[in-house]
C-alpha cells in the first residue's frame, strides 16, 4: 500500500485521508489530531499559541482559530463533525524560566486553550500525552487513527 508522509510545520495544519501519515515535531507547541474513523479523514494542527489577539495573518498558529479551520477542511474531504474525535500531544515546559515568566507557561496555556476549543466544538478528547519537559515527534496514522509518539530517552508510546 502506498502512502505519503505529510510534514506539518510550526503554525500549520494538514488534512488528508488513509493511508497517509501526518507528522510533526513538538516542544511547548501542541499537536492536535482530529479523526473521523468512518471516512478515515484526519487532520493535524501544530498550535503555537492559545489565542489570536491581533489581526495576525497566520491564523493557523492559534488554537482558537486553527482548530475550527482544520475541522472545516476535514468536512470538505468527507469527515462528519459528529464522528470526529481528538488526541492531543505536546505542551512541554521546554525551558526553565523565572517564577513569574509568561514564557514558562506557554505549554500549559496551549493545552488549556486546546481543550476549551475542543469542548466548544463538541469534539471528544479521547487521549493525550501532554506536559513534561521534553520534546516529541508524532506520527498520525490515518488508516487507524493511532498516534505514535517518540521522545529522546523515552519509550515509544501509541495513543
Amino acid at each position: 500500500m502506498e502512502f505519503d508522509f505529510i510534514n506539518v510545520g510550526i503554525a500549520e495544519f494538514g488534512v488528508s485521508e488513509a493511508p497517509n501519515i501526518l507528522r510533526t515535531i513538538l516542544g511547548s507547541c501542541v499537536g492536535i489530531c482530529l479523526y473521523d474513523p468512518k471516512s478515515k479523514v484526519g487532520g493535524m494542527s501544530h498550535i503555537m499559541l492559545p489565542s489570536l489577539k491581533d489581526s495576525s495573518k497566520s491564523m493557523k498558529k492559534y488554537a482558537d482559530t486553527a482548530i475550527p479551520m482544520m475541522l472545516e477542511d476535514m468536512e470538505r474531504q468527507g469527515a462528519a463533525r459528529g464522528r470526529v474525535n481528538a488526541k492531543i500531544v505536546g505542551g512541554a515546559k521546554m525551558f526553565s524560566m523565572s517564577e513569574n515568566s509568561v514564557m514558562g507557561e506557554i505549554g500549559n496555556n496551549n493545552i488549556a486553550k486546546v481543550k476549551e476549543v475542543l469542548k466548544g466544538l463538541s469534539i471528544a478528547l479521547i487521549a493525550e500525552d501532554t506536559g513534561g519537559n521534553y520534546g516529541r515527534t508524532i506520527d498520525f496514522y490515518l488508516d487507524t487513527g493511532k498516534v505514535k509518539i517518540k521522545s529522546m530517552g523515552r519509550e515509544e508510546r501509541v495513543i
